[in-house]
């Protein structure tokens, strides 16, 4: 049979249930699709493909997954740094006001995706302004993004859209895009509970259950988000959410920092999901999310960078080890395992997006994300459990290749899709204010 691309001769790390390890083993793709995943020299002998890559010495395993990052704010990296969350805020409100057009977004934008890309990131989900000019930009790229129109009431929003226009916008938006298909589904964003009324919170959640839609909203960030919450509507935010009937398998929420016994209960529940940030929430001081009781709990929790202005990077594999070793603080070393951590930056992330069907392990029928990490480094040899070796060992720019639906976008380390040398020469910093020029 002949296919697109071969990937063989590496040991793959397939992420299923099972924890199936393929010693010299291989993944067949065609048409965006794994067909096979099995030894390489069985694979060689049944298929004749168009592409190959050679992954001898290397680990091949599933694209990372970034459940929940804001790509534009490569646009602010390094200047709200060593401040609180609300201090943060204050800051980037304002510096969006001032900044944002669809043309910053997209140069933005398509830094994020070469960044991504070089860190094996094959699909995020991001919450930003001007997502269209967002969604264009990595779809030019090949690159598999998440997102959707977002919902906050403030006084001046970046994109100029008046609150009380934003459910027309976003229904044509929603209507647009169509129904969910293999590896995509539509999504919808309420920044918060503390941006956003209960009605309007109603509202929103409302008009993306219209359509299936996937819903994400920064939940019990900090305590200080929390107390605000209260003091307004008397409930903590997951308690308010609960309250509204707005839980849900459909629900994605944002950090979970500060929770209690009953509102993880909740969310177990109603199959309500996490997306674990460690990097921001140490960052901004926020404190460490009771990973270990959700996961206890039944909860399917995955990871995300935050955007990189609180986190600075938007290094999936870095998320990875601050996950498997912060839990650890508490005296448990077995809080949050190395499998445990992969996996939720591979299959639980997936899940956690609701398309742990398409995304997220290597098996035949799902979409061919997939990247190869060079193990011929120091720093990883010996490689003697791969699990291991990509919490505690890898760094990102261990990825030698990354392919998306089966489109190579980084072969030998060499952006194929996005001229890296423009993407980088569109910005042009001065000291007191970036200035950015579309590539």
């Amino acid at each position: 049979m002949n296919i697109d691309l071969l990937v063989h001769g590496g040991d793959v790390l397939t992420v299923d249930d099972a924890g199936t390890v393929v010693r010299d083993g291989a993944v067949a793709v065609h048409g965006g699709e794994i067909v096979a995943v099995g030894p390489a020299e069985e694979l060689g002998t049944r298929f004749t493909a168009n592409e190959s890559i050679d992954a001898a010495g290397c680990l091949v395993l599933p694209g990372l997954v970034n459940t929940h990052t804001h790509l534009a704010m490569t646009l602010l990296r390094g200047r709200a740094d060593d401040v609180t969350l609300q201090g943060f805020l204050e800051r980037v409100l304002r510096w969006e006001a001032e900044l944002l057009s669809p043309e910053n977004v997209t140069a933005a934008v398509r830094l994020a995706v070469a960044e991504s890309v070089r860190a094996g990131v094959t699909s995020a989900l991001d919450m930003y302004w001007f997502h269209e000019a967002a969604e264009r930009t990595a779809r030019e790229a090949g690159w598999r993004l998440h997102t959707g129109p977002t919902f906050m009431d403030v006084p001046e929003p970046a994109d100029g859209i008046a609150y009380e226009d934003r459910l027309a916008w976003a229904r044509r938006d929603l209507e647009a895009r169509g129904p969910a298909r293999p590896g995509h589904r539509p999504v919808l964003f309420a920044h918060s509970a503390y941006t956003l009324s209960p009605g309007q919170l109603t509202e929103a959640f409302a008009l993306a259950r219209e359509f299936g839609a996937l819903i994400h909203i920064h939940a019990a960030e900090n305590a200080t988000e929390v107390a605000t919450v209260e003091v307004r509507y008397g409930k903590r935010p997951v308690e308010l959410l609960d309250s509204l009937g707005l839980l849900g398998p459909d629900v994605l929420l944002a950090h979970a920092v500060d929770l209690t016994g009953p509102e993880i209960a909740a969310l177990a529940r109603t199959g309500t999901a996490v997306a674990h940030c460690p990097v921001s929430n140490l960052k901004l001081g926020c404190g460490i999310a009771p990973v270990p009781r959700l996961l206890s709990a039944g909860v399917t929790v995955g990871l995300g960078t935050d955007g990189a202005v609180s986190s600075n990077t938007l290094d999936v594999l870095g998320a990875v080890r601050q996950a498997a070793l912060v839990h650890k603080a508490g005296g448990d070393p077995t809080a949050v395992g190395a499998e445990q951590a992969v996996r939720m930056a591979t299959l639980e992330g997936a899940r956690a997006l609701g398309l742990g069907e398409h995304l997220g392990s290597l098996e035949a029928g799902k979409r061919a994300d997939l990247i190869v990490l060079d193990l011929d480094a120091p720093h990883l040899r010996p490689a003697h459990d791969p699990w291991s070796t990509l919490a505690y060992a890898a760094h990102a720019a261990d990825v030698r290749d990354t392919v998306v639906d089966g489109r190579v976008l980084m072969r030998d380390r060499r952006l194929t899709t996005l001229d890296e040398r423009a993407v980088l020469d569109a910005f042009a910093l001065s000291p007191e204010q970036p200035q950015v020029v579309p590539a």
